[in-house]
């Protein structure tokens, strides 16, 4: 992906039209806009980005999207969705009411581009020199907050929504095939832990309580595993595809301790993202720009 700098234009007339009428009052991301309509700048990510290759997101507008859902607490895939369905995010982020987004894949790229390069600083650093500017914040004051810490945070929930939509539909699919051994496998909590997509609930909003759901969601998937290779277990089981998806996103994302206890395997223990799953649907794709927004 190569970066070809534009300047930011005005957000489309019907959608400030649109927007307006719908929101009055403004929310969070419309007042951002409206104080820093350049907040980012594709020229602040110039470097990580080759001088040659396909063209790339603007990334000014992929900092803003992280931005935004670390502030709502959202995972990539309901980011992306916000990016499509939201009037107030289209506003910010200059968009056509018409413009259908991007696939969620290309925030987690994004962030692995900030982190490879260096400038994990340039997300809230940047937004912190502009409220700087309008003496909004002192400088040097409690808020200069770690740039990391937005990161974290929205790898975090994309990592949790993976392993747990992954168990979901295992589960799902060993429904449709043995479903009374599922039954007598199943634990109670799997039934209202597993039994919707992971994406029409939110997320734990505290570390601690994201950690802790992690290591549940891995307790149960060694779990289901162990009794799928068990001798007693139908051998339908072990040949469902959505099983093997499961081992594959656990033996990336997990490991044990010493007393057998599963563990999130850190970033540097992680696979290049290129060569991550990012959804249990799309084995043979790992991340990709669907399409240019514009």
């Amino acid at each position: 992906m190569s970066l070809r700098p534009e300047p930011i234009g005005a957000t489309p007339a019907e959608t400030v039209r649109v927007a307006k009428a719908a929101f009055p009052k403004g929310t969070v991301v419309m007042g951002l806009r409206e104080t820093f309509a350049d907040l980012y700048r594709d020229e602040d990510f110039r470097q990580l980005y080759p001088a040659r290759g396909q063209p790339a997101l603007a990334p000014w507008r992929l900092a803003l999207v992280t931005v935004f859902q670390f502030l709502e607490h959202l995972s990539d895939r309901q980011a992306a969705d916000a990016v499509r369905a939201r009037i107030d995010w289209k506003y910010a982020l200059g968009l056509e009411l018409t413009d259908p987004g991007f696939h969620f894949s290309v925030l987690t790229e994004f962030r692995a581009r900030l982190v490879a390069g260096g400038a994990e600083h340039l997300l809230l650093n940047r937004m912190l020199d502009r409220f700087q500017e309008r003496g909004l914040v002192k400088a040097r004051g409690k808020q200069r907050t770690d740039s990391t810490h937005v990161l974290a945070a929205v790898h975090d929930l994309h990592l949790l929504e993976l392993v747990a939509e992954t168990l979901r539909a295992a589960l799902d699919d060993l429904a449709a095939i043995v479903p009374t051994w599922v039954r007598s496998v199943a634990r109670p909590v799997w039934f209202e832990r597993y039994g919707r997509r992971v994406e029409d609930y939110r997320l734990p909003k505290g570390r601690a309580e994201r950690e802790a759901l992690a290591l549940e969601i891995g307790a149960d998937g060694i779990a289901l595993l162990a009794a799928i290779d068990a001798t007693d277990a139908p051998p339908a089981a072990r040949l469902l595809p959505m099983v093997q998806v499961l081992r594959d996103v656990w033996r990336v994302h997990y490991a044990r301790d010493d007393a057998g206890r599963p563990r999130w395997r850190s970033g540097a223990e992680l696979p290049p993202v290129g060569e991550r799953l990012q959804s249990p649907y799309d084995p043979e794709v790992h991340y990709s720009t669907k399409r240019q927004m514009e």
